[in-house]
């Protein structure tokens, strides 16, 4: 049956760059709490209404208000928006939800799976939050055009249909387009492993390798997170829209990825340690490729380009020598593994 929810407070949880945008987004529509790990962030959004930490340059909503207080930004809330990293995500969701009122629906904005378990975020949601409905806000949205207002567009996914259009009219706004979708896990899975195939498209970009290297790459990393996707339990319409296409196109070929930038400088030689040591936010798929090639596994599906970005990032294989690996595999039916 489907459910609807009164919405009269948020609370998005994390003030990184895509938290504290989200959460610019969502004061606009609704009364907003941002919960923030440091409380001199907390105390900056309140008295000068910046993130000069993650977001320099730009003004946040008067009215949007920050606390470090994790009970006081949930105690409250209507809905609980997820912006913290999956290494993360289980540990803020389990102090969170002695706070939370049974059924607040939970929407992730984290991009990666957990490692050892596998799970999705919204799985963590089930398992630790049982009865509160859970969803994601995914697609190609870099936080600094979009706080800029440049013209973008995203994808909410919730099971029930009429929560998940409650819920788009939170994101929503004159230059966020937001669309709707019932596939929970087809969203959240292309979210995920896009920031893999963003990491090969940078090592080939910072190789020198040009435009027909980076289409043929998007294509056949396409091809692998919607094999994946489907193999869990995704539809494979969803891998064609923004969630899918859309959000792999922005991650691999912009110069704001942080996993494009992380693969540009395998390509130039350097070190995963040195190049994260030297980040101040997290990539994501330097983490979530082990858990996509161990999920993969488990399922039976191939991913060779998946396998030769983890060889890279954790068993010290050379960039250089990825090209060759996957150039030199035997070549099958082109559509093989998705279903229609």
């Amino acid at each position: 049956m489907a459910s609807r929810v009164a919405i009269s407070k948020v609370a998005v949880i994390g003030a990184g760059s895509w938290g504290t945008t989200v959460a610019t987004l969502v004061a606009r529509n609704c009364p907003t709490v941002l919960w923030a790990r440091r409380g001199d962030i907390a105390d900056e959004v309140n008295a000068h209404h910046t993130n000069r930490q993650y977001l320099p340059g730009y003004a946040l909503p008067k009215q949007l208000v920050a606390t470090a207080s994790l009970g006081e930004a949930v105690g409250e809330a209507d809905v609980a928006v997820m912006a913290v990293p999956s290494h993360g995500f289980r540990e803020i969701l389990d102090e969170a939800r002695g706070h939370m009122a049974p059924g607040v629906p939970v929407v992730s904005l984290t991009k990666g799976v957990e490692q050892g378990s596998l799970k999705r975020m919204t799985e963590l949601v089930g398992e630790l939050l049982p009865g509160h409905p859970a969803g994601v806000l995914t697609g190609p949205n870099l936080a600094r055009e979009i706080m800029a207002g440049y013209p973008a567009a995203s994808v909410v996914a919730m099971t029930d249909d009429a929560l998940c259009d409650e819920l788009y009219r939170l994101f929503r706004a004159d230059w966020f387009r937001v669309y709707t979708n019932t596939d929970v896990i087809g969203c959240e899975v292309a979210g995920a492993l896009k920031n893999v195939m963003a990491i090969a498209c940078g090592m080939a970009d910072g190789m020198g390798f040009g435009d027909n290297t980076r289409a043929a790459l998007m294509t056949r990393g396409l091809a692998e997170l919607t094999r994946l996707g489907v193999a869990l339990g995704g539809r494979p319409l969803t891998f064609s829209g923004l969630a899918g296409m859309g959000d792999l196109v922005a991650t691999c070929t912009s110069t704001q990825s942080r996993n494009r930038h992380v693969g540009a400088q395998l390509g130039l030689g350097r070190s995963i340690d040195e190049i994260v040591t030297e980040m101040k936010m997290v990539a994501e798929g330097v983490k979530t490729t082990r858990a996509v090639v161990d999920l993969a596994r488990r399922v039976g599906v191939e991913m060779p380009i998946a396998e030769e970005v983890a060889g890279v990032l954790y068993e010290g294989k050379a960039a250089a020598d990825v090209v060759a690996s996957l150039m030199q595999r035997e070549t099958g039916p082109e559509l093989s593994g998705i279903a229609g």
